[in-house]
């Protein structure tokens, strides 16, 4: 053991050198191959993982219309993926307790290397850094009981791992797709591709490299509608005759009008990520690692107006009548804008590779923004405009660990597998808006400016112990420290500044695990997370338009206590596992709008809608999870995935800042979620394959006002069925179709959901 300590102490001091240290990595203890899919089976699992997992290799991915890596999800048991349309940059995780407007309670890790983006309230994981082509498998675990990971994983933590050659391969695909979508009586089609190339080797002297290519360009439908309440009847003085007024129920079963796409509702993005790693196993023990990435967006976003007047001309603005009510449009309703981004991250793990005994690793990454220049036109005449900055921002992360793996007789008995570290975190964000004369040109002196950094400390340590053949009891216990300093906003002429805060979170972890039988394990894990306020959260204040937006410097983290107890059968060719979870949140961080000044408090009172971010007192979900595989099912070459989720109870409990939310279903946490995927293989060159999405209706609304949520900007039901066949013409080309909500159902989560998208799927492998 003593030739290891010089190691690891090398380690901990290149580690503790770094300006910033990580955020959690989700390292080879805590996430080991799993060979079971679709289950929590600890099947290659590594002994000191404490929670259910469910994962899918590369070959069964295939077996599904994956065309963004964050489809890889879609069938996930209890987990909800926004994913508006194919491209999309904010395609948000959601699970058992936790709903798209909290997506930092998600942790996603490629390769180790965190690309989780916490810094903003839609800003979604950086998918974009990951070539769907390289994907090798993916690993999906829930909740706070595991202290190797932080405090964001009090809901669900996601691990894609990304295939290393073992000899020259070369490999590539080709994607067509197009989606019908129809709304408001407008019927149109939107269509797109991929270009995914892949190409790795490794030398005879153990030197390993890839280099990863993917291009996309891809329309959506539209995103959004300019609406308003039932207008004044009667024709307003000046108004402009038109016709295209759609009228249909909003969420809350009023009445309202549509005017047609607005927002900036149809983005045309073209993206383009290069993705290069390389590795060396230096001795026969140590192994160092490295990867650099790149992606870049160019993005413009249009709109359509369904708004003729008398000589057929479309109408954009003004004071509008169809006779019977009176509207007046606003000029920024139907603007368009624009968006440039460029992102780069770049990463390095050095790691000691034994069978047993002691083991180190080293992890340490930098994302950074490039370049974000997010244009907005004042009017859809173009000319002035806003130009929104967001260069520079993005974040540091690194961490040291130690584990060691026991062997018969040793010093421990044999019976402990323990993992130590530290990380620590930093997190910048820097957000300036200023007019433009020209919104395509350069922009004039900033008008609004938020910005801050946060950083994060910890340690944390492990031990799971097999004190007896058959049973294993895993603690551990992880030790925050946060910071947020550098907090400044422009809004108005002046600038606050705040002063740096200290918080300190303390995270114990349980999880007790009882093999009953060589098929049946039980198992209860309790444990505690603690989530700490981003800086958009902590700083942001903007007014867009007749919408002001607060944050709160003085929010506390939100801090979780779950509990799961689950019970997995397996068989000969199957295995089912049963679930029953509670999480109670104090201090849920929660964004929400209102048109009530007196929830958000404003110095403002005359906008039309308020958006602020507060701490809820108290949130609890109880709910349970069935999830099952099956291979060989009825007939040969018959797989079955499949899984159910329904939550008992999902409310606010406690709230002093807003009471009449007690008692209210905690907003977009469906009832009840399914996912269905069957598999069929009748010969070696054929695939034929099923799935099925369900979930239930959620509420939008913080006092669950949205009765009517199957509609524009509801949380809808979901009931979708996708299809996909595949033949493989020879060894090294495999054609594929599918089609995505094969019965073009309408669905909601706010956005609508894409229609009927169908695909068309040329790859080739050597």
């Amino acid at each position: 053991m003593t030739h290891v300590t010089p190691l690891a102490a090398a380690l901990a001091c290149a580690a503790l050198s770094q300006a910033a240290l990580a955020q959690g990595v989700a390292t080879d203890t805590e996430l080991a191959p799993v060979v079971v899919s679709g289950s929590a089976s600890r099947n290659g699992l590594h002994p000191s993982s404490p929670s259910a997992i469910t994962s899918k290799t590369a070959e069964q991915l295939r077996e599904q219309n994956l065309v963004n890596p964050e489809d890889a999800l879609q069938y996930a048991p209890n987990t909800t993926i926004r994913k508006r349309y194919i491209g999309d940059r904010n395609a948000l995780i959601a699970g058992r307790s936790f709903g798209t407007l909290q997506p930092s309670r998600a942790l996603v890790y490629l390769d180790g290397y965190l690309i989780s983006n916490f810094l903003g309230r839609f800003d979604a994981p950086r998918w974009n850094m990951i070539s769907p082509e390289a994907i090798e498998r993916v690993d999906m675990l829930y909740g706070p009981y595991s202290a190797l990971l932080p405090g964001n994983s009090i809901g669900t933590t996601v691990a894609v791992t990304q295939r290393t050659p073992q000899t020259l391969e070369l490999s590539g695909r080709l994607i067509a797709h197009r989606q019908r979508f129809d709304q408001y009586g407008q019927d149109d089609h939107h269509d797109g591709g991929q270009l995914s190339l892949h190409a790795g080797n490794r030398l005879e002297s153990g030197l390993w490299f890839t280099a990863d290519l993917n291009h996309q360009d891809t329309t959506s439908q539209p995103m959004q509608y300019q609406t308003a309440p039932l207008g004044t009847p009667g024709v307003a003085s000046g108004a402009t005759q038109v016709t295209g007024i759609t009228y249909d129920t909003d969420p809350k079963g009023a009445r309202r009008a549509v005017f047609g796409a607005g927002g900036g509702a149809i983005d045309h993005t073209l993206q383009d990520t290069v993705n290069l790693r390389s590795g060396y196993r230096i001795t026969p023990e140590l192994e160092a690692s490295m990867m650099a990435s790149w992606w870049q967006n160019d993005s413009e976003m249009r709109n359509e107006t369904f708004l003729r007047d008398a000589s057929g001309a479309r109408v954009w603005k003004g004071t509008v009548t169809d006779g019977t009510y009176s509207y007046v449009v606003p000029d920024a309703a139907f603007a368009p804008s624009a968006r440039q981004e460029s992102h780069q991250q770049l990463g390095a793990t050095l790691k000691t590779r034994r069978s047993a005994g002691w083991n180190s690793s080293l992890v340490v990454s930098d994302y950074r923004i490039l370049k974000d220049l997010a244009r907005q036109a004042d009017s859809p005449d173009a000319g002035a405009g806003t130009v929104t900055n967001r260069d520079g921002t993005g974040w540091r992360t690194a961490e040291v660990q130690g584990s060691w793996t026991p062997t018969p007789g040793d010093w421990t008995g044999g019976r402990h597998t323990l993992a130590a570290g530290v990380h620590r975190n930093a997190y910048r964000l820097d957000n300036t808006v200023a007019q433009a004369t020209d919104w395509r040109g350069t922009a004039d002196t900033p008008n609004q400016r938020y910005r801050g950094r946060t950083d994060i400390t910890a340690v944390y340590a492990q031990d799971a112990w097999r004190f007896a053949d058959d049973w294993k009891l895993t603690a551990g216990w992880r030790e925050e420290w946060f910071r947020a300093h550098g907090g400044e906003q422009l809004l108005a002429g002046t600038t606050t500044s705040y002063d740096t805060r200290h918080l300190r979170g303390h995270s114990p972890k349980a999880a007790l695990s009882f093999s009953a039988t060589d098929n049946l394990l039980l198992s209860v894990s309790v444990g505690r997370g603690v989530r700490f306020p981003n800086v958009e959260e902590l700083y942001n204040a903007t007014t867009t338009g007749s919408t002001v937006t607060s944050a709160d410097p003085n929010l506390k983290a939100e801090t979780s206590d779950a509990i799961e107890l689950s019970a997995e059968r397996t068989w000969t060719t199957q295995t089912l596992r049963v679930s029953l979870y509670h999480d109670r949140v104090r201090d849920a961080i929660l964004r929400q709008s209102t048109t009530d000044p007196t929830v958000c408090p404003s110095s403002t009172t005359t906008a039309t809608t308020y958006t602020c971010v507060q701490n809820v007192d108290e949130v609890k979900t109880t709910g349970i999870e069935f999830v099952w595989s099956a291979q060989d099912l009825l007939a040969k070459g018959v797989g079955l995935e499949a899984s159910g989720a329904y939550t008992f109870s999902s409310k606010v409990t406690a709230n002093q800042n807003d009471p009449a939310m007690v008692g209210k279903r905690w907003l977009r946490v469906p009832r009840t979620r399914a996912a269905v995927q069957v598999t069929w293989r009748p010969l070696d060159d054929w695939m034929l394959s099923g799935g099925y999405r369900h979930q239930g209706r959620a509420y939008n609304d913080q006092y669950n006002a949205d009765v009517n949520p199957d509609v524009y900007g509801g949380v809808s039901r979901v009931n979708q069925l996708d299809l996909r066949g595949a033949w493989k013409a020879t060894r090294e080309l495999e054609l594929a179709l599918g089609v995505n909500n094969a019965t073009d159902q309408r669905a909601y989560q706010s956005h609508p959901y894409p229609g009927r998208t169908l695909f068309a799927e040329l790859r080739f492998t050597n």
